[in-house]
């Protein structure tokens, strides 16, 4: 690991928790556009999946949030950074990874399983232009060592307790929001965000936790999930990663995908025509979404209620936009996911 990222003060560390936070962002939007795509009377296993993932995204979000909160920073998600023009590479890792936003289908998934890909054995960990996710977490984890080591657990946990989420702030799906006061609950909260996404253990699929849907499911962790939808078919007992899936099988329906044309941007469409209406109402509320976040993170907590709330908008608005048809005569339009400044919002 190069000196020049370690991860050796409290302002690295603090730096490093903000990445955390831009980079769990990153794979939010690709994951809604492929979920909002499908139809759910067509393709129920798959909007499970899809939305499961989505959740426990969401979920390390807040991990990340709580992370940066218990060193005493200050998250921030109310800025244009977390939202650069799309395709754009993989925030702070590996920059041939291109995150775009696209319908459900082969493009989709091949993104999912490069964001989420499980570090190997040997590789060491990484606080920038990392591989794997998992390298990156591996690099704030030895950062949290070494500076408790340096300068003791209190000085590292200097921040305030009530900036925590706990249970009763999130809920749903698999996974545990984790208060984050100590050295102790600092490892937790990384060990749920990476092996939620790359599983428990490099040789195992399972992320640990049980099936919240499929209580006699163990859970497969994000990477293997994307297998599962990639292959058609849900792992099973004593399946490994080198057998891949191989249960029942998981019916996709490919002709219940909304066609939605991949990178969608208002300026494809003139002023006032009602894709770019629609375009900018979702981008209002998406904007919002993030505001709401980021005041959920920095002392008010309860508005994580109001967010989720705004989720249920934003679904109906991506959904609205996806059945229009995007004048190429093949596919419809799409969330554009475009930052809106506070002086601009409605």
């Amino acid at each position: 690991m190069s000196d020049t990222h370690a991860i050796g003060t409290i302002d690295d560390l603090r730096r490093h928790l903000q990445w955390a936070i831009e980079l769990e962002h990153a794979t939010i939007p690709p994951y809604m556009c492929a979920l909002y795509s499908l139809d759910p009377a067509r393709n129920p296993e798959a909007v499970h999946v899809l939305g499961t993932v989505l959740t426990e995204e969401m979920l390390h979000l807040a991990l990340a949030a709580n992370l940066l909160n218990a060193v005493g920073g200050s998250p921030r998600l109310d800025t244009p950074e977390l939202l650069p023009p799309y395709p754009h590479p993989l925030p702070h890792g590996d920059r041939s990874v291109e995150v775009h936003l696209a319908p459900f289908g082969a493009e989709a998934l091949e993104l999912f399983l490069s964001i989420e890909r499980p570090a190997s054995a040997d590789a060491p960990p990484q606080p920038d232009e990392y591989r794997t996710i998992g390298q990156f977490y591996a690099a704030i984890e030895a950062g949290f060592h070494v500076l408790c080591e340096e300068i003791g657990e209190a000085e590292v946990f200097c921040g305030a307790p009530e900036r925590q989420l706990g249970e009763g702030h999130f809920s749903g799906g698999g996974g545990t929001i984790i208060p984050v006061h100590d050295l102790k609950s600092a490892l937790a909260a990384l060990a749920e965000i990476v092996e939620q996404g790359e599983g428990a253990a490099r040789t195992e699929v399972w992320d640990g936790d049980r099936d919240v849907y499929h209580p006699d499911h163990d859970e497969v962790a994000h990477f293997y999930r994307v297998q599962e939808l990639r292959a058609g078919r849900r792992f099973q007992p004593g399946d490994t990663p080198q057998t891949g899936p191989t249960g029942e099988e998981i019916a996709v329906d490919r002709d219940g995908v909304l066609p939605m044309r991949p990178n969608p941007r208002t300026s494809d469409y003139p002023e006032g025509s009602p894709v770019r209406v629609a375009q900018e109402e979702f981008n209002q509320t998406y904007s919002l979404l993030l505001y709401l976040l980021e005041q959920s993170f920095n002392g008010e907590p309860g508005q994580v209620k109001q967010a989720v709330g705004v989720m249920f908008t934003l679904r109906a608005q991506a959904v609205a936009l996806m059945k229009l048809p995007s004048g190429d005569g093949r596919t419809t339009a799409g969330p554009a996911f475009e930052y809106v400044p506070p002086e601009d919002r409605t």
